[in-house]
């Protein structure tokens, strides 16, 4: 399946292919002070490069092109996309083809600010586009775009509270500061110290882990349903009394029964009938859901986006790629219960009920059945190496990969996590 119309190529019998040929899109979410996602940074392979040439007709016919087979509106859920670019991108006007309300122009800031370039983003935001200084040297307070910038990404452990004083000095009030490399919830927590309000990092999935430190009691009970809804067949009346006990896996179920999706003509009176009702398959997936939604607690709700995605991702690619594709969603959404839990994979595994090689990958080892995962994890920080590495490790197909990614985060952003 693709969400654009493209053919489908079974991985299982197609060849690794010349990265040359390949498109690829990522996307790093950029969080607020409450852990809300504020835009998303899109990587493009080889970007800007293979996007923004001199040759400007080809450019706008690629740019358009990207624009056409990624969605990057839907890539984003609506919210700004932050997009780095050239030089020649922004003076040849070649930026024009892209929606100025949803865009912010990334300027890196190592490109020589010349008169040309000044004029060009001035324009540029004339027209209603936004821009952000890229990897930002904070002491550069005199910085030629500084006071046009809406945004100044950079390294957070290099701004001292003296430098960020300069710079609240000389950049407009309404510029935000934006931590790049926050890739822990320690370096979270210092980069708010500082005075960051943005951040952009791996922390998401990398939480400070406290030496013995036990996944909650209260966890156990969830893994407790995980492990009956993977039985097959499912018992129900077991897992009736499991969902009874917890009121707000009850209430979405009999909320979803009630929803215009199910018809019904009779009262629901019991968790078994609700049950019936949906059908094994869809109730796996909306108890899988909701559990692993109580599991993420207090956390920020993109860590739950998150693994609904790479859920979606390993269980789309499953299909073509000789793996369980029921097996690979678990693998997918259960990857990032170290985030929600704050506690080590070590210790959530043993609690899991799944087979050895998939327990095993949960833990890192990189085994056939966590060569999907492992794409996409080196997907997500745009490490394009060793995408094709994997690729061609595992003779996967790219595009059939990247088709499979598009269309998980259009249904991770559809599907109603928080029901």
């Amino acid at each position: 399946m693709t969400s654009h119309g493209g053919q489908v190529i079974d991985i299982r019998t197609a060849q690794p292919e010349s990265t040359s040929e390949m498109r690829y899109v990522a996307r790093q979410p950029i969080l607020d002070l409450k852990g809300r996602v504020h835009g998303y940074d899109l990587l493009f392979r080889n970007a800007p490069e293979s996007i923004f040439r001199r040759d400007a007709e080809t450019a706008v016919e690629t740019m358009l092109d990207n624009e056409v087979i990624f969605g990057l509106e839907r890539l984003t859920n609506g919210l700004p996309a932050f997009i780095t670019c050239t030089a020649d991108a922004l003076t040849d006007n070649l930026v024009l083809v892209l929606a100025p309300e949803a865009t912010i122009l990334g300027v890196p800031a190592s490109v020589e600010p010349t008169q040309k370039l000044i004029d060009a983003c001035r324009a540029l935001k004339g027209r209603g586009f936004r821009l952000s200084l890229d990897d930002f040297d904070w002491s550069n307070t005199a910085h030629a775009l500084l006071d046009q910038a809406d945004y100044i990404r950079g390294d957070f452990r290099r701004l001292d509270a003296t430098v960020r004083q300069q710079l609240q000095q000389r950049a407009s009030k309404s510029t935000i500061l934006v931590g790049q490399k926050v890739e822990t919830q320690e370096d979270y927590a210092q980069a708010c110290a500082i005075g960051f309000t943005h951040f952009q990092g791996g922390y998401l999935c990398q939480p400070v882990l406290l030496k013995k430190r036990k996944v909650p009691a209260n966890r156990m009970f969830h893994f407790e349903i995980v492990r009956e809804l993977y039985r097959d067949p499912i018992d129900v009346r077991k897992i009736s009394q499991l969902v009874r006990r917890d009121a707000s896996l009850t209430y979405r179920l009999l909320r979803l029964v009630n929803s215009p999706m199910y018809v019904l003509y009779q009262e629901v009176r019991s968790i078994e009938t609700a049950i019936m009702i949906l059908g094994e398959t869809t109730f796996r997936r909306i108890m899988s859901v909701a559990v692993v939604s109580e599991m993420n607690g207090e956390q920020s709700a993109e860590i739950l986006q998150m693994a609904l995605l790479r859920a979606r991702f390993c269980e789309l690619a499953a299909g073509k790629s000789n793996q369980d594709a029921a097996e690979q969603y678990l693998l997918g959404m259960m990857s990032l219960l170290p985030a929600m839990l704050g506690a080590p994979m070590e210790e959530i595994v043993p609690n899991l009920p799944l087979r050895g090689p998939i327990c095993d990958a949960l833990t890192g080892t990189l085994n056939a059945e966590r060569s999907l995962l492992s794409w996409l994890e080196c997907h997500e920080r745009g490490d394009w190496s060793s995408c094709d590495a994997i690729v061609s490790a595992h003779r996967l197909n790219s595009k059939a990969l990247v088709q499979c990614y598009e269309e998980a985060v259009l249904w991770a952003a559809a599907t109603p996590s928080a029901a």
